[in-house]
């Protein structure tokens, strides 16, 4: 690989499809041993949802970690990020001093024999119309089917600029007024303020207009939202909103549903969103006391790495990121991913402008969203002119709207500054967060045949032993939420002899059950230092068959998890010595 691998073009703006689509195909045309492109699907527009897998012979089950990106389409940065994860993938095999800090040798060769699946855009057409004309798409830019026809606002780039801003509309009503020192920010109104007052409005135009009434702006209402169209806890529109006809009716969730219905060897799941700068995690329907301390336990390791790695806290979705207090959002893929298929699963907010503003964290995260007073706007304003280009706020214009009349159209474009990061820090954006999942990848439990015996019971007869183990830090069923799950089976045995025979051969196959792994996260009470303990041997399973006559037997150990691993172990005859193999 070149010196240039960890500078790829999507660290320094955000990829049109076909871009993504061209950076995805030349991966997998120049490392056909590391990379293979296919596609989930298509969407509405007919644009591909791929997904590409890293790893060499990607079709040998074994345990993998998931990125998702840009599931909401204005949410550009995470299809970045998603890239960055995998050219660092690519980096680990081919030229593993490029990875940034060091890694030691042992954790790269582990990390090897992961699989990463990255799906770097789930909602290539709503981020496509937001490259096109910018604007706010909460998933895809189409109706949810049955929607009312009720007046409401659409996106149109009134101007033909390629930017959707806003409009703003004199008012003795109304609920904003102009900042004196910052051109096109406003600010919400107080009691003693001056006029001119003006009322905002997305730049765009009113479907189902009655010439009269101008409705309230609301892009979540009649329109899909993929992170409520999930199966686990979902629950239909009006309770929640987005949520769809039925979990994956959107054709983009049902493509992630049913790749993950068909990859049960996934044990770590990262979807990616802007913007906060923060991760989130399980439970989403209830608080902590009601989470499996083991699984609590694993997430409090991993938001250690993630304060370290990638500068991010990490939050309770139902403690700190519900939007209103002890009310849970539904059909959430971080839940499913941990509840149904049993992963280390999360979601991150990229890009931490709330810490950039110098702004305080409330005591809930989420109530940064609704926090801003007109200080912090303005030192908002002033940050976006030092730090950003002056890319949010613009000069306003007059403009003859088609419905309105005479409006002024400029101000606001959230895109570049709000919604995602100024392309100048993409690459530190991009690095920490790769590093970060390259780092939980690294739990990955880890089948091997750790012992074979092979001891003489009579003449011609043998006991065969196999001790098989898991010397990864993960168990084999992933985190405790889903180990009762009927998929979620543990590891079987079974052996197959040539020349010689089973005693039993109704036993070849042995079920071993699950298999702990060797980590415990942080904060479990055997590792303080009053009364240490290890878990005894629980990481291993032994299985017994007796042999009768010379030849060979090969054992093969597998999971529907954690893939196959297989020996073959000679059965001396009458003058050889038997001992271990």
């Amino acid at each position: 690989m070149t010196q240039d691998t960890l500078n790829g073009p999507f660290r320094h703006r955000y990829l049109s499809h076909a871009a993504l689509t061209r950076q995805l195909e030349t991966w997998a045309r120049d490392h056909p041993q590391l990379a293979r492109l296919e596609s989930l699907g298509t969407s509405p527009e007919g644009r591909e949802l791929w997904v590409l897998t890293l790893g060499p012979e990607p079709d040998r089950q074994r345990p993998a970690v998931w990125v998702d990106g840009n599931m909401h389409g204005t949410e550009l940065a995470g299809s970045s990020v998603a890239l960055a994860v995998a050219e660092m993938v690519l980096a680990l095999h081919l030229d593993p001093e490029l990875l940034p800090g060091g890694w030691p040798e042992h954790q790269c060769r582990e990390l090897r024999e992961v699989l990463f699946y990255i799906c770097p855009r789930l909602s290539p057409d709503g981020a496509e119309q937001v490259l096109r004309q910018g604007g706010f798409v909460r998933s895809a830019p189409r109706r949810t089917a049955g929607s009312p026809d009720r007046p409401r606002w659409r996106a149109e780039n009134l101007e033909g600029d390629g930017r959707c801003r806003y409009l703003r509309r004199h008012d003795a009503a109304g609920d904003f007024v102009a900042s004196p020192d910052h051109p096109g920010l406003m600010l919400p109104r107080r009691v003693e303020d001056p006029p001119p007052y003006w009322r905002l409005y997305p730049e765009g135009v009113i479907e189902h207009w009655d010439g009269e009434t101008i409705p309230e702006p609301d892009w979540l209402a009649d329109t899909p939202d993929f992170n409520r169209n999930f199966p686990w806890g979902w629950w239909p529109e009006p309770e929640q909103v987005g949520a769809g006809h039925y979990p994956g009716d959107a054709p983009e969730t049902r493509a992630v549903i049913d790749f993950a219905l068909a990859h049960p060897n996934l044990y770590a799941w990262l979807n990616l969103h802007t913007f906060g700068g923060v991760f989130i995690r399980p439970l989403v329907d209830a608080p902590d006391s009601r989470m499996d301390p083991q699984d609590l336990a694993l997430y409090r390791q991993l938001a250690a790495w993630g304060q370290s790695l990638a500068g991010y806290p990490t939050v309770s979705s139902y403690e700190e990121f519900s939007y209103q207090p002890e009310t849970p959002l539904h059909g959430d893929l971080i839940e499913f991913a941990y509840h149904q298929r049993g992963c280390v699963a999360q979601v991150c907010e990229l890009w931490d402008l709330f810490q950039r503003l110098g702004l305080p964290r409330p005591e809930r995260f989420i109530d940064h969203y609704t926090a801003l007073d007109r200080e912090q706007l303005e030192r908002l304003a002033q940050w976006d002119r030092i730090s950003n280009g002056q890319r949010l706020f613009g000069a306003w214009r007059p403009l003859t709207h088609p419905q309105l009349g005479e409006v002024e159209i400029g101000g606001l474009d959230a895109n570049l500054g709000i919604w995602n990061p100024p392309p100048e820090i993409l690459p530190s954006i991009c690095d920490g967060l790769a590093v970060y999942w390259l780092q939980v990848a690294s739990m990955m439990p880890r089948l091997v045949i750790e012992a074979v015996h092979c001891t003489p019971l009579a003449e011609g007869v043998h006991a065969l032993d196999v001790t098989v183990a898991n010397h990864g830090y993960l168990p084999s069923y992933g985190v405790q939420a889903a180990r009762a799950r009927p998929w979620n089976s543990g590891v079987e045995a079974e052996a197959t002899t040539r020349g010689c025979r089973l005693h039993e051969p109704d036993r070849a196959r042995r079920v071993l059950g699950h298999l702990d792994g060797w980590g415990r996260g942080l904060g479990d009470a055997a590792q303080m230092p009053w009364f240490q303990r290890s878990q005894g041997n629980s990481h291993q399973a032994r299985v017994c068959w007796v042999i009768l006559g010379e030849g060979e037997v090969t054992v093969r150990v597998a999971s529907p998890r954690l893939g196959e691993v297989h020996r073959t172990i000679p059965i001396p005859g009458k003058s050889s010595t038997p001992g271990p193999n």
